[in-house]
């Protein structure tokens, strides 16, 4: 690798400096390898692994069936597509709340099974001994404070949290703990935009937002939803930059016709 495709190879710091220079941050979602390389070419800054594949990928209702063996086989397909862009990837539900020595392990498989470049925890105080555990093993955490879709059976709810003053001073609270700890990034879901520019302009760190405004420092968004894949999800917060869901089933309805009336293969596409 040269000296200068090296120098654009994004790291956690990178993603510091470029807040510092007030550079907005761009982040999406992959499971694949297909999918990773199509972002990396792009110039995409980071690529979260999320465990929203419980949810695009395999059907399940919430977060919480994935397990961290399919957490690093995502992992790995897209690891593998990846020249540019950090890769983060989600601590799946059960693999490290309450026990920070299997939260510790459960990262030491993702990063030396995956090749990833760190970790995502939901959570604040609750799991403040997990995230010690892990960043002394040296490996590089993003919080995600707000929504925390592992906890929907707390919560009961996808509402917009924080929006009492109680929980919203428990979040900034908890966003200024994680910075304290080491964690080089917190993302915040579904939270008012007002409070996710406060939490910004608190934080050293860069702030990452689903539906927390336009006053962080970066978005992300899950790239089945931006594409519109799916069209069932639809919060204020997504932009939809496509509709690949009508020309994907149109093009396979085609495939389907030209098949049964015996246009394909034609002529040219027989050896």
């Amino acid at each position: 690798m040269s000296v200068e495709s090296a120098a654009q190879i994004i790291t956690t710091q990178r993603l510091i400096d470029k807040k510092q220079r007030g550079e907005k941050i761009a982040m999406l979602t992959a499971y694949d390898y297909t999918m990773a390389r199509i972002l990396d070419s792009v110039g995409i800054d980071v690529i979260l692994v999320g465990d929203s594949a419980a949810n695009v990928m395999a059907g399940h209702e919430t977060t919480l069936p994935i397990t961290l063996d399919q957490m690093i086989y995502h992992a790995q397909s897209v690891v593998r597509a990846v020249k540019r862009a950090l890769v983060v990837v989600d601590l799946p539900f059960g693999s490290y709340q309450g026990n920070s020595k299997e939260a510790l392990n459960s990262a030491i498989r993702i990063m030396k099974e995956s090749g990833a470049d760190a970790v995502k925890l939901e959570g604040g105080e609750e799991i403040a001994e997990s995230v010690r555990r892990i960043l002394c093993a040296g490996i590089p955490i993003m919080g995600h404070l707000g929504l925390m879709p592992q906890s929907i059976n707390k919560f009961g709810t996808y509402a917009v949290r924080a929006r009492e003053a109680e929980e919203a001073e428990k979040l900034a609270r908890d966003a200024r703990l994680l910075e304290e700890l080491g964690c080089f990034a917190v993302l915040l879901e579904k939270i008012p935009a007002a409070l996710g520019k406060k939490v910004a302009g608190e934080l050293k760190v860069p702030v990452f937002g689903i539906g927390a405004g336009g006053g962080v420092d970066g978005q992300v968004l899950v790239a089945h939803d931006m594409l519109g894949l799916l069209q069932e999800f639809s919060p204020r917060f997504l932009r939809r930059y496509h509709n690949l869901y009508n020309e994907m089933r149109d093009a396979f309805a085609r495939y389907v016709s030209d098949v049964r009336s015996g246009d394909f293969p034609n002529e040219k596409e027989q050896y």
